[in-house]
């Protein structure tokens, strides 16, 4: 079955809430978001899933998030359950701008600005926290890294596709990779030969590296045309190399560590969050 959204949240799901005011955020790829404000509450992000062409898996990805974000006790108000089309969660709402959305005013093909180091060490402090909890996220991408309020840090949000625990399997499904502009070579190379992967931490380091790089730059990490085709993308990233990383100051230095081909030659998250400290 294959459905479109955007969805109106569920009547049982907004008689749970109470509602204050709704928002619609987005609705692609099988999962339609609202920005809910209750009246005692507070501010929920709600999301919705509903199955797609090829992804059916999309039905159950608010379920399984719920499941992580629960292992991971870090937050207390996650919520989550059936509708018609598939699985809902509702989780705090994180309040900031996305790394992409931040680092828009200094971003330039060939002559990008100089970086914050700030936003870097809290985007590497935010995966580096994770990855000591024990799971892989899968799908690091800029609008998965918001940058909070001065002195909040940054959250790493969407974790649907985590790896590092037990998930009920009912909820569970195979990993087939995330958004292409982020993939490890590693990873892209798996998912052209088996059709699955698994998420790693080296290959988030990866992801975290690419994405800091289109942020500054506007380029993905790889070149291939606009509008070709998923296999074709994967296959790119196999193989050629990285663009050429020109990023100014110190922080360019340590993304070509991380896009190192060789997963074994990255550093981990915790040694990027040193690397970026000293730099201050």
């Amino acid at each position: 079955m294959t459905s479109t959204g955007p969805y109106e949240i569920p009547a049982h799901v907004h008689s749970a809430l109470l509602p204050q005011s709704t928002r619609l955020v987005v609705d692609r790829r099988g999962s339609t978001v609202w920005d809910v404000q209750t009246s005692n509450d507070g501010r929920y992000a709600v999301k919705l899933g509903y199955p797609t062409e090829p992804h059916p898996w999309t039905a159950v990805a608010p379920a399984r998030e719920a499941a992580v974000l629960r292992q991971l006790d870090r937050v207390d108000r996650v919520y989550s359950g059936e509708w018609d089309e598939g699985t809902w969660n509702a989780q705090p709402w994180h309040e900031g701008v996305s790394l992409f959305d931040a680092w828009q005013p200094g971003r330039h093909h060939k002559h990008p600005k100089e970086p914050d180091l700030a936003d870097a060490h809290a985007c590497a402090t935010a995966l580096a926290t994770l990855h000591a909890a024990g799971w892989a996220h899968g799908d690091v991408q800029p609008n998965h890294l918001i940058l909070g309020p001065a002195g909040a840090g940054a959250f790493l949000i969407d974790l649907a596709l985590a790896r590092g625990g037990k998930v009920p399997d009912i909820f569970d499904f195979q990993y087939r990779g995330c958004l292409v502009h982020y993939e490890a070579p590693e990873i892209s190379q798996s998912i052209l030969e088996f059709g699955t992967a698994t998420p790693t931490m080296e290959a988030d380091v990866y992801a975290l590296a690419a994405s800091w790089f289109i942020s500054a730059t506007g380029w993905r990490h790889v070149s291939y045309p606009d509008d070709a085709e998923r296999k074709e993308q994967r296959q790119a990233i196999v193989d050629k190399p990285h663009r050429p990383i020109n990023v100014p100051g110190p922080l360019g230095k340590v993304m070509e560590s991380m896009m190192c081909r060789n997963p074994a030659d990255r550093p981990t998250a915790a040694e990027v969050c040193g690397e970026v400290r000293n730099a201050f």
